[in-house]
């Protein structure tokens, strides 16, 4: 089932009432006269909290991470800065944390090289559509070791970002740079929760990547799972550009256009998928392979 993505952006009162969210503005000033809105809690897939103004009830918080609810919550500027998961949310947790932790070197490093294949993979695909050249990242692609070993990914990293914005940008990647950096960052942490949620969904500890070890990181798994992701994300923000250069701000249609991310078509095994879905069935090959069921991790492509 798709699951929806909701994004609170206005003062108001959250809690839960016959199975569903209720959205009450009953006793905020100025807003008094709104009426309730109202969801199915079964329908929900991400919540994003974007008001420093929103309340809400431990009961509804109580619910909806007991449906696997990804609760996003925001700073002041409208960025995601916290994420909320349930403890359990599979029944096989116990069994799959233990294949997860036991894990072989060089099964986790044929994994990390499928993963950063599979994103040079689709980075070339983002700069096919636009018409950039694409050749060095292909050859890339088949270029990656085991574990990346030489680190074919910072090359296409480095050629990728030169190319996939127009040069009257003058774009350098980073998390505090100029924009469009604020909507790259936007749409990341949406996929980033999503992921989170699927790998908490399969049974697996989202703290113990494959690649990536931070002790400060909850998800270093789901930043692992994302990164074939990432150009689904960045081909929104370079058609948004396309259109408009006014991306300073994080307006309400912007995000709109990226709180639809989840439910982006894309390709997985040979089959079309939302790619809020495809994300569990990433999560669940992975967990076949810790398992020794699967050798390969399922990964979405744009083009059959």
């Amino acid at each position: 089932m798709i699951k929806r993505t909701l994004c609170i952006e206005s003062p108001c009162h959250l809690k839960f009432s016959n199975e569903q969210l209720v959205v009450s503005y009953a006793h905020i000033k100025g807003l008094e006269d709104r009426a309730d809105k109202t969801v199915p809690i079964d329908e929900i897939g991400m919540l994003v909290l974007e008001h420093q103004q929103i309340t809400l009830t431990h009961y509804l918080l109580d619910e909806l991470v007991s449906k696997n609810v990804a609760v996003i919550t925001c700073n002041n500027t409208h960025h995601p800065t916290g994420l909320l998961m349930p403890l359990e949310s599979n029944t096989l947790q116990s069994e799959r944390f233990k294949h997860q932790l036991q894990a072989t070197e060089p099964l986790k490093k044929q994994l990390w090289q499928q993963t950063i294949k599979a994103k040079i993979i689709n980075q070339s695909s983002v700069l096919k559509k636009w018409q950039i050249n694409y050749q060095l990242l292909q050859s890339l692609a088949m270029a990656v070791k085991s574990g990346d070993s030489d680190n074919r990914e910072a090359v296409a990293s480095a050629y990728y970002w030169q190319n996939i914005f127009p040069p009257a940008w003058q774009f350098y990647r980073k998390r505090e740079g100029p924009p469009p950096n604020n909507l790259l960052n936007y749409g990341y942490a949406i996929i980033r929760a999503c992921m989170a949620r699927a790998i908490v969904g399969a049974g697996l500890l989202p703290t113990l990547g494959v690649f990536h070890r931070n002790r400060y990181n909850a998800y270093c798994l789901a930043d692992d799972m994302m990164e074939p992701y990432r150009p689904f994300v960045d081909a929104v923000v370079r058609d948004i550009i396309n259109t408009t250069s006014q991306v300073e701000n994080l307006t309400s249609e912007l995000k709109n256009k990226l709180l639809k991310l989840p439910v982006t078509d894309v390709f997985i095994q040979d089959e079309k998928s939302p790619l809020m879905i495809a994300m569990q069935r990433t999560a669940v090959s992975l967990s076949k392979c810790y398992a020794g069921e699967l050798r390969k991790i399922a990964f979405p492509t744009m083009e059959k």
